[in-house]
């Protein structure tokens, strides 16, 4: 079956989001696989804004480990408390980052990415994954990514 999105550039990017979520919600609706729904997900985040790198690290023992994702290659494994995404998932909450080069340790995957958002996906009060999205421009993230990116990490925690 074929899958289309709809989106309109003219739109702000709060707009933007509006208009993807809910379908991102019908295009994962009564899909049990976590591959599928994560795979057609990172698929529509970048095709609707053309994000750098979009993608999932999946919690596995004690490491997050490189889920489905759409840009270049990334880091594979990255350790509890490291990085972006390691502290993300440290602190169980959203850490936006206008500069990279600004935050102690991060993981340069890319020398390209300068701004990042993790947010943490959430099942039953613990971490399982964490979304990743990297820019190629400074201060490319705000509020309305966070608040927009919570509502489809809540989403997301139905998948687990």
């Amino acid at each position: 079956m074929a899958e289309d999105l709809i989106l309109d550039a003219t739109l702000t990017k709060a707009e933007k989001y509006q208009q993807l979520l809910p379908q991102i919600e019908a295009l994962t609706t009564g899909e049990p696989d976590l591959t599928a729904n994560l795979s057609n997900t990172m698929a529509a985040l970048k095709q609707a804004f053309n994000f750098f790198w979009v993608g999932a690290y999946l919690v596995k023992d004690d490491e997050l480990v490189l889920g489905p994702f759409q840009g270049p290659v990334a880091c594979t494994r990255i350790r509890h408390g490291k990085g972006v995404c390691g502290a993300s998932w440290a602190q169980a909450q959203t850490v936006l980052v206008p500069d990279v080069d600004q935050f102690p340790g991060h993981i340069a995957c890319s020398s390209a990415s300068r701004s990042e958002i993790v947010v943490p996906v959430l099942k039953e009060g613990r971490v399982v994954m964490v979304l990743d999205v990297d820019s190629d421009q400074l201060n490319d993230f705000d509020q309305d990514d966070q608040v927009h990116l919570e509502q489809l990490a809540t989403r997301m925690a139905e998948w687990f």
